[in-house]
């Protein structure tokens, strides 16, 4: 048995060129290839180097290991950003969103390979990509309500584009979607299984990714997702929290009282606050926008109490048993961050 400790010196992104291809690889597998500031920067200067290399033709975005392209954001540093009340984490969000919005806007294509987990800051090194593929594996998600956070990285942009109300679902109760419900909420193109992975970045080093994603991928199966839409889209119409749960708990369908349940059990603050940043976000003319919207309700996040309490209850403490303030939606003062999403 291999006892040594990770080699720590091993750098957290790797940035190569295979032939044609630039690849950016997420290098943190013991945390799933969670992003900090410095890992931002070295993808960000990957990109803008190639952006005017002509040797360059397309980008792949993938992560090390085998659990997940990346499971989410420097969740450490946001807890002793809001435990301190420091600009930490206003710097890393600045400069994650510019990357973000630099994958949308790049001006050659970018391949996303969305395999395991990919989770908040994984998605949004991913889902704004020009081709975003999934596999069998897939698991993504928006986890941000069950830490007293609200979607970001341009994930409420997302998720207000699904159809129907099906982004509403997701981000209010934090739960994740397969490689199926991931294309049918629009935020991936296509499923390619795993085993082909290894062929598909040997093919993008020479031939185009429509031509390489059209011969590897394949028919993803039915979304269960998708297959909810009626009772989902009915449930979680409007702009009230309150309403929306309260037809959920009254439904007849056990997934939609399951569903209120687990609002119920997430951030109210950060509940409340999700569902009024979809709607603003649905109405919104850009990317740009939307990822502004981000930086200033995350940066707002940074001094309300439930954005430490619940990263301590779920990364630091680990006890799992989060004391919201206030404790229910009811209760909930939108007053202080109206403003912000009016």
């Amino acid at each position: 048995m291999n006892t040594a400790p990770p080699d720590t010196s091993a750098p957290t992104v790797l940035v190569e060129r295979r032939g044609r291809l630039g690849v950016v690889t997420l290098n943190r597998p013991p945390a799933i290839n969670a992003l900090d500031l410095a890992m931002v920067r070295i993808a960000q200067a990957a990109l803008d180097g190639w952006a005017a290399d002509d040797w360059v033709s397309t980008v792949l975005v993938t992560g090390a290991g085998d659990r997940g392209l990346c499971a989410g954001g420097d969740l450490q540093g946001m807890y002793r950003s809001a435990r301190d009340g420091t600009d930490e984490s206003v710097e890393f969000w600045r400069e994650e969103y510019r990357l973000d919005h630099a994958i949308a806007t790049y001006p050659k294509p970018v391949v996303a390979l969305m395999d395991g987990i990919v989770l908040g800051g994984g998605v949004g090194v991913s889902a704004h990509a020009s081709h975003r593929v999934v596999t069998e594996r897939t698991s993504v998600g928006m986890p941000e309500t069950r830490i007293g956070f609200v979607p970001d990285v341009g994930g409420p942009w997302l998720l207000s584009r699904a159809p129907g109300e099906l982004g509403t679902h997701l981000a209010l109760t934090a739960s994740n979607a397969d490689g199926s419900d991931t294309i049918a909420l629009g935020m991936a193109d296509v499923l390619v299984p795993s085993e082909r992975l290894p062929e598909l970045e040997t093919a993008l080093e020479t031939e185009a990714p429509d031509d390489v994603l059209a011969r590897l991928s394949v028919a993803p199966p039915a979304s269960a997702l998708l297959a909810r839409r009626a009772w989902v889209d009915e449930a979680y119409a409007g702009d009230d929290v309150l309403a929306i749960v309260a037809r959920l708990r009254s439904s007849d369908v056990d997934e939609a009282r399951a569903a209120a349940d687990e609002i119920e059990a997430r951030s109210p603050t950060a509940v409340t606050m999700t569902l009024a940043a979809l709607r603003r976000a649905a109405s919104l003319p850009d990317l740009r926008a939307a990822l502004d919207q981000d930086l200033a309700v995350s940066t707002h996040l940074l001094g309300v109490p439930d954005m430490a309490e619940g990263i301590r209850a779920q990364v630091i403490d680990k006890d799992r048993s989060p004391r919201w303030d206030p404790a229910t939606l009811a209760d909930v003062d939108p007053s202080p961050w109206a403003h912000l999403l009016a």
